[in-house]
């Protein structure tokens, strides 16, 4: 007798939820403050007491006039705004409250160059009305299962734009809404990273990455995901001595079924093989051990090694609305300083964000003791997180770089950057100003093949 694997697999996984504990929906009458003193995204419609956090209008829904389309760097939507004041070492303590423990300890590291230029806060997170409608559904009928592990009854949305539970469950439902926030359906971009020096000196690593979103498939649905959020392919260009590898990942979405699938390629080898270790804080060496597996895109992967704790909301400065950082032709030499970016091209805005911490269960292995996650309210990105070791000290800085790319519409990262306040060194993802274009962002559905082992393969050049 044969037998269908997927449907070996859907029954596993309706086994696995069934018998584990669910948390997350809310009800009805919960789900319907979304579009009216909610944001569609979960956030509060209304802006703060002082006026210093406005009232969201709907975001950014049309771009620049000057705006060429997807592929084609993003011009400033703001280009009058200007500069309402910079904090600095002299004058942190003025601005305490609205700083982390992680920015603070950067003045302190880079008393003479780290600035943060604060500029008029604006709102412009905004979504797809699909994406809007799939996160009013997902509100009544998204759970977490298997302590924090896995997500079921989500599907093309946030899952959880209302938080519900205790102060653990609130904290899995901020990180899933950040690990499947919208990014688009397709993409392919060219982009290169660099781990600085601490004379400032640097090599440019350089890959074609290409993403299918395979959460937000317009043609599927949760029935057919597959336990798969997204695949992700990545071919390293240069410098020689890396050119011709790459990584292929099929990252899960219920991870108590099967955890994150990940291959390499070795092109002296031209071998294809399992990367088991892909994962955690296994070092990435394209970041010259700056980075682990699990800093990408600030955090991604799986949630069972550490304790979670929502601690509820704060207003902070996390940078936003970063356009100026990522205009085309701008050199990398002027965007990167000795120490952390330049920060004259830097915008950063007070706005509330979720804050959550993750402590290091007992028993349990990672070079970070204690993660503590700083996540924009409306674009579930976290912006900053600080990351401290086994001493309980303050080790790594990561900020997420944000900015509005008007062809999804969505806010994401144009920039991420990682320092390690302990080596005096940093390493930034997502260069291209150099680049003749930006990320492609497509609605093509690729066939799964394309995002296979045997394809990477076949793909792979030297």
């Amino acid at each position: 007798m044969k037998y269908n694997k997927n449907a070996i697999l859907g029954g596993l996984m309706a086994l696995s939820v069934a018998a584990a504990p669910a948390y997350g929906a809310v009800s009805s009458s919960q789900a319907a403050r979304l579009g009216n003193d909610l944001t569609p995204f979960g956030s509060p419609m209304a802006g703060n007491e002082a006026g210093t956090i406005p009232t969201w209008d709907g975001g950014i829904t049309e771009p620049p006039a000057s705006y060429e389309g997807s592929g084609h760097h993003h011009p400033n939507p703001f280009p009058d705004d200007e500069v309402l004041f910079t904090i600095n070492a002299d004058n942190a303590d003025q601005y305490s409250e609205h700083l982390t423990d992680g920015l603070k300890a950067m003045f302190e590291a880079y008393p003479t160059t780290f600035e943060i230029p604060v500029y008029k806060t604006r709102r412009s997170h905004s979504l797809p009305e699909f994406v809007e409608k799939d996160t009013r559904e997902n509100a009544t009928s998204a759970k977490i299962v298997g302590e924090g592990a896995g997500l079921d009854g989500a599907f093309g949305g946030y899952p959880f734009p209302i938080l519900s539970g205790n102060d653990e469950q609130k904290a899995w439902q901020v990180i899933w809404n950040h690990l499947t926030r919208w990014r688009g359906i397709s993409l392919t971009r060219r982009s290169s990273e660099v781990a600085v020096q601490q004379n400032g000196d640097y090599t440019l690593v350089t890959s074609q990455q290409e993403a299918f979103f395979n959460y937000y498939n317009p043609e599927g649905g949760e029935d057919t995901l597959d336990n798969v959020i997204f695949y992700y392919l990545s071919f390293t260009q240069s410098p020689p001595r890396l050119a011709g590898g790459a990584i292929l990942v099929h990252e899960t979405l219920n991870q108590i079924i099967n955890p994150r699938n990940g291959w390499g390629y070795n092109a002296g080898q031209r071998r294809v093989r399992r990367a088991p270790n892909l994962g955690y804080d296994s070092p990435i060496a394209a970041a010259d051990n700056l980075r682990t597996a699990d800093d990408t895109d600030i955090f991604n992967g799986a949630l069972d090694r550490y304790n979670w704790t929502y601690e509820g909301k704060r207003e902070v400065y996390i940078p936003y609305n970063n356009y100026e950082i990522a205009q085309k032709g701008l050199s990398y030499s002027e965007i990167l300083g000795k120490t952390h970016l330049n920060p004259d091209l830097m915008r950063w805005e007070l706005h509330r964000v979720h804050v959550v911490t993750a402590t290091l269960k007992d028993g349990e292995r990672h070079i970070y003791a204690k993660r503590r996650f700083y996540v924009d309210e409306d674009s579930w990105n976290t912006a900053l997180l600080d990351q401290y070791d086994g001493r309980g000290e303050l080790w790594r800085v990561s900020m997420g770089v944000l900015k509005n790319y008007y062809e999804l519409p969505g806010t994401w990262t144009a920039l991420e950057a990682f320092h390690d306040l302990q080596a005096r060194r940093y390493h930034v993802q997502g260069l291209d100003t150099e680049e003749q274009n930006t990320t492609v962002f497509t609605d093509d559905v690729p066939n799964k093949r394309y995002f296979s082992p045997a394809a990477l393969r076949r793909r792979s050049v030297r």
